[in-house]
């Protein structure tokens, strides 16, 4: 499998951008960001930022947030987004590779991937990397594709609720490529985090179990 570079992704800023704030993936952050608890005085890591509107749902409340993206394109729209919302001196965006995060040991309180690691031809390589830069009592956050997911099943779940237009042609293009990419079951997730030294890990289904947020606290 061909690891993506920055550049395939540079085009697609508006797609990504017009995807993060669809009602089905708006939904399933909002999920996420409750499943990380309060970010004050936390300071909050985004591997694979995109256009960064994750990071923008807990910035008034985190002490900083730093986003990561290996798109220059992606880093740019981040920072326009975050100068808009008059927010841009609580958040830091940096080009870089999720395989060597530019980063400190112990440097963030939250780390958080959402739709990324799926796409890596290693994505333990990125794993470790985000339990390295983490603190002691700190927290990975991920949404991933499940072992369900795939275009028959996207299709059902948007036909049920109604997904049409845009919603539908992004949840389906995410099922496409999960199923050429890496998928984990619930299983899987928990043995990781656990034998890499996680306390306690927890897999939320979320989509009718078409993909999943797991939270490991260290």
């Amino acid at each position: 499998m061909k690891k993506m570079e920055g550049e395939d992704f540079d085009q697609l800023v508006r797609f990504f951008d017009g995807m993060a704030t669809t009602n089905w993936l708006s939904s399933v952050h909002k999920q996420l960001k409750e499943a990380t608890g309060i970010w004050k005085e936390k300071k909050v890591l985004d591997v694979g930022c995109g256009t960064g509107r994750f990071l923008l749902r807990g910035v008034k409340e985190a002490s900083h947030v730093v986003g990561i993206d290996l798109s220059s394109e992606m880093i740019k729209a981040c920072k326009q987004t975050f100068t808009s919302h008059e927010v841009d001196e609580k958040a830091t965006f940096v080009v870089g590779d999720a395989y060597k995060l530019p980063f400190e040991d112990d440097e963030f309180d939250i780390a958080v991937s959402t739709c990324v690691l799926f796409l890596l031809p290693e994505p333990m390589i990125a794993m470790e990397e985000m339990i390295r830069v983490i603190k002691e009592d700190g927290m990975i956050a991920m949404l991933n594709p499940s072992l369900k997911m795939n275009q028959e099943e996207a299709l059902r779940y948007c036909n049920d609720h109604g997904l049409t237009d845009f919603e539908q042609k992004t949840l389906l293009q995410w099922s496409t490529i999960s199923t050429s990419r890496h998928t984990f079951s619930t299983d899987q997730l928990i043995d990781y985090f656990t034998e890499s030294g996680a306390e306690k890990v927890t897999n939320i289904k979320v989509l009718n179990d078409l993909a999943i947020i797991t939270i490991a606290k260290f």
